[in-house]
Formats: structure tokens, C-alpha cells, sequence
């Protein structure tokens, strides 16, 4: 059984995290370069047995102008204060099917599940091609790719997707102007996070369990992967490891987090040795906005599943009312 820190360590927990020192330089010319381009979001209406919202297959441009796919619910009855959720899924998946996606719109929201490129292989499936990858070498999965440097970094492509995502969401005819609060679990959240501080129009975010953040931490206390795939790379580059971890410190959500001001809502399980709890204290403890935690102190990876799931509507019942 993984055991990270006690609570109360966790509680005060504000480590000293890397930051290059042209981390804002960096983010603000990828994003302007990403909106030099149309997003391009085209919704073609999917048949499905679903029948509270309509359903579509969106298609947008993304890093580079990479087609991105993801699915769009809207329901037949949108909750008053007109509000999208965008969503971004776990290591490994992909946006699968539109009937693994209902909870949020059968609450009244729009929702939009942005498919990962070049994932899909792990657990969901996915639709959408990395056309980025320069094929450099890594260790298996998605956390070394291109890692040398920053501009080439897969995740460097992930995080502008979701700054299209948001675009692409409110371009939908329907959907034009509104809110979005942004959400995911794991790797998920740590995109929510990315997204929340890059994206435009973000009101509020609700982060579960996130992935990449603190990752040297991560990768020198638990073995488990994802992040046991920069241990293992590490390994075999040992001339390598201080460029790694430079290039990851552009992706390290903490720095994200410490600039992101919407309201937030945190989850974490004590037990986790995928996402340690210290990692997720790290970004939850130095996030800037008004910010609440749902501690699980006997669980996972899987954080507090439906109990978890509840407590997110209330939070986002409550920001979007105050």
C-alpha cells in the first residue's frame, strides 16, 4: 500500500517547484500562435440512443491546425445559468462513446469531451491522430515524447488542444458567448488546469485527482506509471535528466495553478500511488483562486467516484450562483 505524507503535512505542503523563467513568455506565444488559426469547429449531429440532449461529433483545429475530434451533448433542457463543461480525459483514453458521457448533461449542462490524440489504445477509444509527433525517442506511452525540448513536448501540443477545445465549445451556434468550466480526472484534471489558466472565458474548474503536477516528485516516490515512464527514460538518458525535467517544468500544472484565479474544486486520495497526494496538495496549495479540496482518505486513484461526482454539481451550483 502507497503511504505519501500525513494530512497535516499535506495540508501545509508548498513546495518550491522548478519554473523557467520564460514560462508566461512561452504559453503566451503558443496560444497566440494556436489562435492565429480558425478553430475551425464543425458539429455534425450524431445518431445515438441518447434522447435528453442532442448529440454531436465536433471536429476542431488544435495544435498546429491538427484536426481534434470530440463529442458535444446539449441537452433539451440547459440549466439557467447557461454554462458549458468541457472535458478532458485520463492517461490512455479517448472520448470513446457518447453514451459513456451523460451525468453532465443530464443536469442541464452542455458538454463538450475533447478526444486526446494519439491516445485511445489504454482503456476508451479514441479518434483522433497525433500528426505532431516527430518520433523521437522515448519510453513507451506519451509522458517522454519529444521531451528534449519544449516546442516539440507532447503535452506542449495536448495543452494547446484544450485551449481549442474551449474555443471550439462556444462556437457552437447554441453555445456562443457562454461560461465554461473545465473538469477531468487525472490526466484530465491536470488538462483542466492547463486549460483554465490558458483558455479564454473559464469561470471555474473542477480538477480530480490531477496528473502532472510536481512531476519530479512524483517520478522520484512512486514507481507506478505514467510517471515511472520519466524514471524509466531517465534510466537510459542519464545525460538527459536535467533537460527532461526542464522541459517538463513548462507543463508542471503547480505553475499553472499558481496563476489561475476562477474558483477550483480539488479532489485527492490518500492511497493514490498514480498521483501522489503530495503532488496534488502542491497544485492545490499554491493554486491563486478561491479553492476547496474533497479529501478521500482511504482511496486511490479513483478519488471519490460518485460521492465525488455530487459534490462537484453543488460546488458549481454555488460558484456560478455567487
Amino acid at each position: 500500500m502507497f503511504v505519501d505524507l500525513p494530512l497535516a503535512e499535506l495540508r501545509n505542503y508548498l513546495p518550491d517547484v522548478d519554473e523557467p523563467p520564460d514560462f508566461d513568455e512561452y504559453w503566451t506565444r503558443e496560444v497566440d500562435d494556436a489562435r492565429s488559426r480558425d478553430v475551425e469547429a464543425q458539429f455534425r449531429s450524431a445518431k445515438t440512443a441518447i434522447r435528453h440532449a442532442e448529440v454531436f461529433d465536433v471536429t476542431f483545429a488544435g495544435h498546429g491546425g491538427d484536426p481534434i475530434k470530440a463529442w458535444l451533448l446539449i441537452p433539451h433542457q440547459v440549466e439557467a445559468e447557461g454554462t458549458i463543461i468541457v472535458e478532458f480525459v485520463g492517461y490512455g483514453g479517448g472520448r470513446g462513446d457518447p453514451l459513456d458521457w451523460l451525468v453532465w448533461s443530464s443536469a442541464g449542462y452542455p458538454h463538450l469531451i475533447m478526444d486526446t490524440r494519439g491516445q485511445g489504445g489504454g482503456w476508451r477509444s479514441a479518434d483522433t491522430t497525433d500528426l505532431g509527433d516527430g518520433g523521437q525517442p522515448s519510453s513507451p506511452g506519451f509522458l517522454t515524447r519529444g521531451i528534449g525540448d519544449p516546442r516539440s513536448y507532447y503535452f506542449t501540443r495536448l495543452f494547446i488542444d484544450t485551449v481549442r477545445a474551449v474555443d471550439a465549445a462556444r462556437r457552437h451556434p447554441d453555445l456562443a458567448g457562454l461560461r465554461v468550466v473545465t473538469t477531468g480526472m487525472s490526466q484530465g484534471g491536470g488538462l483542466a488546469l492547463a486549460a483554465a489558466h490558458l483558455a479564454e472565458g473559464v469561470v471555474a474548474t473542477l480538477p480530480d485527482v490531477p496528473f502532472l503536477a510536481y512531476p519530479r516528485r512524483a517520478a522520484e516516490i512512486t514507481a507506478s506509471l505514467p510517471y515511472g515512464e520519466l524514471a524509466q527514460y531517465c534510466r537510459v538518458h542519464h545525460d538527459e535528466i536535467e533537460q527532461v525535467f526542464r522541459t517538463i517544468s513548462y507543463i508542471d500544472v503547480v505553475n499553472h495553478a499558481k496563476r489561475t484565479a476562477v474558483p477550483a474544486l480539488f479532489s485527492v486520495g490518500l492511497l493514490d500511488d498514480i498521483t501522489p497526494a503530495s503532488t496534488v496538495f502542491a497544485a492545490f496549495n499554491h493554486y491563486a483562486g478561491p479553492k476547496q479540496i474533497a479529501v478521500y482518505p482511504f482511496s486511490g486513484h479513483e478519488g471519490g467516484g460518485t460521492t465525488h461526482m455530487q459534490k462537484k454539481l453543488d460546488f458549481l451550483a454555488a460558484a456560478l450562483r455567487s
